[in-house]
């Protein structure tokens, strides 16, 4: 299950996908040079959108 306290470096080594899936959100880990130890929680409310409605949607795609 991903969480909001999961850090973005854990989640790219687990859920391969899961960069694509956050930059079409708006949510850019890696490419624009952002620290890839920040929470994923951290990188959504920086972004702007809701946290549990990206959580859900993650978890709806990677954790199936």
């Amino acid at each position: 299950m991903i969480k909001p306290s999961d850090t973005v470096e854990e989640l790219l080594d687990v859920y391969p996908g899961i960069n694509s899936f956050l930059m079409e959100r708006g949510i850019f880990c890696i490419k624009c040079g952002e620290p890839v130890w920040a929470t994923l929680e951290e990188m959504i409310k920086e972004k702007g959108p809701d946290v549990s409605i990206i959580i859900g949607e993650l978890n709806e795609r990677f954790t199936k």
